[in-house]
């Protein structure tokens, strides 16, 4: 009995994605989710339950992170990143009550986008 060797780790077929790359994807997809459930609201509420929860799920992820000790950002842009999860949990809970809109939500993580992009502006 002959077996294969399985090659198809040897070969890259497409380069590897940086982390940064992958966390940029990551916010521009839920962000547009968000702006998509957002818009489709009054017809599918539990739509715009699930994309405020992957957006807090994200902002969770990011606040775990930079306050990690060995996080190399700098101090004041950790700072920054902890209140922005901080403010999304207090605003997501008043857009579910229907006292706010996502605008701002979306608008903050452009500003991050912005910001991994290396544009000026960052949050």
């Amino acid at each position: 009995m002959t077996y294969q060797t399985p090659i198809a780790y040897a070969r890259r077929e497409t380069p590897a994605r940086s982390l940064r790359s992958i966390e940029y994807d990551l916010i521009a997809q839920v962000t547009q989710r968000l702006r998509a459930a957002w818009t489709k609201r009054a017809t599918d509420y539990p739509g715009l339950v699930r994309a405020l929860t992957d957006n807090q799920q994200l902002w969770s992820t990011l606040a775990a992170d930079v306050a990690q000790p060995g996080n190399a950002l700098p101090a004041a842009l950790r700072a920054r990143l902890f209140y922005l999860y901080e403010f999304t949990a207090v605003h997501s809970r008043a857009v579910l009550e229907n006292s706010a809109s996502v605008e701002v939500l979306t608008d903050i993580n452009t500003a991050v986008l912005r910001g991994l992009r290396g544009e000026s502006g960052v949050a």
